[in-house]
């Protein structure tokens, strides 16, 4: 563990603790003393009026470490500047986290740090220029910055490489939403064990699934995003409560699409919000592995599968990752075959990339083999499965390298902006072997279709592809 001082812990709500070493919390009052007060890390849900929605139908070396300098460039909503207020938290907290890293990893963290540190308060000082709100109705503030980004990386620092590294021992991970020991009616049994409490410490009580999204929150432009298809989305919620099993096939765009989500689809009612927080998304081995994705996916149900490309990287380790898959199959065969599973997948088997020569984003092809297994899985549940494409629109929000990196750890970007979720017409799980490339390109059709609506919605004209305007 990298903070070695004494620890203090503030009480944020019933749900969250935040946890900062002496110095850290020192560095964070000092700096709030300037700022006008707000509720961080709030764990109540926002609610936008319906005029804001669209109708229509392993050490410390990998830590942020980054192999390309060739990150996406800005978006049109970032503004140049910081607000003298934010820059002097933003200044305060890089002073204050290069003071707790120990000689040996502060020149590998230090880059990183400072640049993923500088993109969070950019994005929260954009946030705030534009009279964004939290769920509480407070003002986006510089001392809600610093808290939440110091909260992230003590969370990554000691999760992602300490002594207390989370290992997830499972293939499917069960969210950690913390435990609340005054109401043993709604307790998770997990939390009774001796091993995940000692595992946890202080952070027993700590809804991670909340933290993730109250992170990412204030960089989402809420008031202008966009949510296509909530009929198909009530349709899809229904047939789980009727104990039927929904499949997401979405094409995938930032680090943080699980908050993305999350946080898009409060926006159409708790029951949605609800429904966002029992979804399982199928991750790679970097979500469980990248010391500051590793805080952010403790909060998730997550099927840890690797993508086919990611297992013939390494000769050496395909045996394993290959049967750690079998492992995944059978794990997502038994959750099908209980019913009202729903899973969000990107069959593509990453994130969309940006032609570097045209700035336009298409999204990466779906992988027939990815899509064919989980129909088959779907069929073998017999338990009614049903496939919704979902097209999203994020990007701008955390833009990805613009080159696949094999290894985990990459600069991380991110940007204040409106963000867009469409819930594609449900594709009919029919057709035998010979067709079924068919439901393929249908599943994918409809999906770049609902994605050229959202650019088109978010005024974002200017990524849609040529080939998706003929």
């Amino acid at each position: 563990q990298l903070f070695h001082s004494s620890r203090v812990h503030i009480i944020t709500n019933s749900h969250t603790t935040m946890k900062f070493s002496s110095s850290i919390l020192s560095a964070a009052l000092l700096v709030s003393a300037s700022c006008s007060s707000a509720a961080a890390f709030s764990t109540h849900q926002r609610t936008l009026s319906s005029s804001s929605i669209m109708r229509t139908s392993s050490s410390s070396t990998t830590f942020l470490a980054s192999t390309t300098e060739k990150s996406a460039e800005c978006s049109s909503t970032t503004t140049a500047t910081l607000t003298p207020e934010f820059a002097g938290a933003r200044d305060q907290a890089i002073t204050t986290l290069k003071a707790q890293l120990p000689p040996e990893a502060l020149s590998t963290l230090e880059q990183p740090l400072t640049h993923f540190i500088s993109e969070y308060f950019q994005s929260l000082s954009d946030s705030a220029a534009a009279g964004t709100k939290n769920p509480d109705g407070s003002e986006v503030t510089p001392q809600q910055a610093v808290k939440n980004m110091l909260t992230t990386l003590s969370y990554g620092l000691k999760y992602g490489l300490g002594k207390d590294k989370f290992i997830f021992e499972n293939v499917r991970h069960m969210a950690l939403r913390g435990a609340d020991f005054n109401d043993t009616s709604v307790i998770d049994s997990r939390y009774e064990e001796d091993s995940l409490k000692e595992k946890l410490g202080p952070d027993v009580t700590t809804d991670f699934y909340a933290a993730g999204c109250e992170f990412f929150r204030p960089s989402m432009d809420l008031e202008h995003s966009v949510v296509l298809g909530q009929d198909n989305l009530k349709q899809a919620r229904e047939q789980i409560d009727a104990g039927e099993n929904v499949i997401f096939l979405a094409n995938h765009q930032s680090e943080a699409d699980p908050q993305v989500v999350s946080c898009l689809f409060e926006t159409v009612g708790k029951e949605m919000g609800d429904l966002a927080a029992h979804v399982t998304y199928v991750a790679g081995h970097k979500v469980t592995t990248d010391a500051l994705a590793v805080p952010f996916s403790m909060g998730r149900n997550l099927l840890c599968i690797h993508s086919k490309k990611h297992i013939d990287a390494d000769p050496e380790t395909k045996p394993a990752k290959s049967r750690q898959n079998m492992t995944a199959m059978n794990s997502m065969l038994k959750g099908l075959k209980e019913g009202g599973m729903a899973i969000w997948v990107a069959p593509s088997g990453g994130r969309d990339r940006r032609n570097v020569e045209s700035g336009k984003i298409p999204i990466a092809p779906f992988d027939q083999k990815t899509v064919d297994m989980f129909r088959l899985m779907g069929n073998k549940s017999k338990v009614p499965t049903h496939f919704y494409p979902m097209a999203m629109v994020s990007y701008d929000l955390c833009p990805p390298p613009d080159f696949v990196e094999a290894g985990v750890g990459e600069q991380r970007n991110v940007r204040f902006t409106p963000i867009g979720i469409a819930i594609c017409d449900e594709v009919p799980n029919v057709g035998g072997a010979e067709k079924r490339h068919l439901f393929t390109e249908k599943a994918e059709e409809e999906c770049i279709a609902g994605y050229t609506d959202l650019l088109k919605g978010l005024k974002m004209d200017k990524y849609i592809p040529e080939e998706y305007s003929l």
